[in-house]
């Protein structure tokens, strides 16, 4: 592994004074400018998210300059070589986490639950999760998407083509051909289709290949790009990244480039999923945690309940504050329809709570207010809020909130836990839905 890595957590706070190593996760002076250049370097607009939604610069008396991380997850590679890796802060209890390997496999797991990544049928038991970054795992993930590419066959399609050949083929294109062959009769200067490999995407593939090829460090991702590599040898790489993809076109016969294009922007362009760009300092490639437990969560409650007549929707739509004009549209993260019409309101919060009931558990005013107009205006009185589990939250399952005129605020806790989480998620199916096949519960899996 590169030894210029920092490792961090949501939340952590990042300085470069040495002298506060011990409280503050720790960067030279240089990168740390450079990270603080990064972050000012984007400012908000329509086209990229504000770099201050996920690095906080700050000051701390005594300490200096401090940047503050939130909940954005995933790495950004300095100019320097310097890469800080961000993972998320998921309580596992009692369970060892030796290197952050747990924490990257859950981290894997929740992000296959989004549906346009990588490695859906990814074999994580060959990794070297201690001695990987999670750039390089996803570097990993995409050859291995490129490898199922290959296996199926990558695509042709007919490139014009035109040249002066000894054999007539295609359609002579006369201008040219009285220039060039008025002395040469034994020649046609034509114009002609050939069925090549050489499209757009096979040439996207390849150039990310090369790319991928210079970052990565991993010894077993340079052997797994010359290898496939020989299969792009009848292709060119691109040498004008936009003007090739805005040629793509992903249809019932591209489909299988659907993934790899998308994750070809990500590293040819140096975009990113929290829709941050690169720049001359650093590339990022970042995660919203909040959108992938929601995505996580959508998904196994969609397995489970599958069969039991009940229809599961993540970001539902139809529903607005006010009716007349329609404005201010609700967009709950879950929302479960039983056979009979009526309807279960989830929304899933990426947060940790307190154990302090007289400071409501550290639950937000807005996010009551929020599950208050999702009560009324689905017209049930089964809302639910969903968390991730912590230590000081432990054994915490039965808090609720009521109103006199009907709403009922229910909480639930989800343990990440390997094992621990699908038996989290079982418990809260039975609790949804207590009528449902029980056979179902076995839907959820990784």
């Amino acid at each position: 592994m590169n030894g210029k890595l920092l490792e961090v957590r949501e939340f952590d706070k990042i300085s470069c004074n040495p002298d506060f190593k011990a409280e503050y996760a720790y960067l030279p002076e240089d990168t740390f400018h450079d990270l603080q250049e990064f972050i000012y370097s984007f400012p908000s607009d329509k086209e990229y998210s504000d770099a201050l939604e996920f690095l906080k610069p700050g000051y701390r008396r005594n300490v200096g300059d401090i940047i503050s991380v939130s909940n954005y997850v995933g790495l950004i590679q300095m100019r320097n070589g310097y890469q800080i890796q961000v993972l998320p802060k998921i309580d596992l209890g009692t369970d060892e986490d030796n290197g952050n390997q747990e924490t990257k496999r859950i981290f894997l797991r929740m992000l296959r639950s989004i549906k346009y990544f990588p490695g859906k049928v990814f074999n994580e038991a060959n990794l070297k999760m201690d001695k990987m970054t999670l750039y390089e795992i996803f570097i990993n993930m995409y050859l291995q998407e490129v490898r199922n590419l290959v296996k199926r066959g990558i695509k042709s399609s007919y490139v014009l083509q035109e040249g002066n050949l000894k054999f007539f083929k295609g359609k002579l294109a006369v201008n040219e051909n009285i220039k060039l062959n008025i002395a040469h009769k034994e020649r046609f200067f034509v114009r002609y289709d050939d069925y090549l490999v050489d499209r757009p995407e096979n040439r996207l593939i390849k150039s990310t290949l090369f790319k991928l090829y210079g970052i990565t460090e991993s010894a077993e991702n340079k052997r797994d790009i010359r290898r496939l590599l020989t299969a792009f040898e009848m292709v060119n790489p691109s040498t004008n990244y936009q003007r090739d993809f805005s040629r793509v076109v992903i249809d019932r016969n591209t489909k299988d480039y659907d993934m790899l294009m998308r994750w070809s922007r990500v590293f040819l362009l140096n975009k990113s999923f929290s829709t941050f760009s690169g720049s001359q300092n650093a590339r990022a490639l970042l995660f919203p945690m909040e959108r992938v437990f929601e995505s996580y969560i959508a998904q196994q409650l969609k397995k489970a309940l599958c069969d039991s007549g009940c229809e599961v929707t993540a970001q539902d739509k139809g529903h607005y504050l006010f009716d007349s004009p329609k404005r201010f549209a609700l967009r709950p993260d879950i929302v479960i329809t039983r056979e009979d019409g009526s309807k279960i309101v989830l929304d899933t919060k990426w947060k940790s709570l307190v154990n302090s009931p007289q400071n409501n558990y550290g639950i937000s005013q807005a996010d009551m207010y929020q599950m208050y107009v999702y009560s009324k205006k689905y017209e049930t009185s089964e809302v639910w809020l969903i968390y991730p589990i912590n230590n000081e939250m432990r054994g915490n399952n039965e808090i609720s909130f009521k109103s006199n005129d009907g709403v009922s605020v229910r909480l639930f806790f989800v343990d990440l836990a390997r094992e621990r989480f699908y038996e989290s998620v079982r418990t809260l199916c039975d609790q949804l839905v207590p009528s449902s096949d029980k056979a179902n519960s076995e839907r959820i899996t990784e």
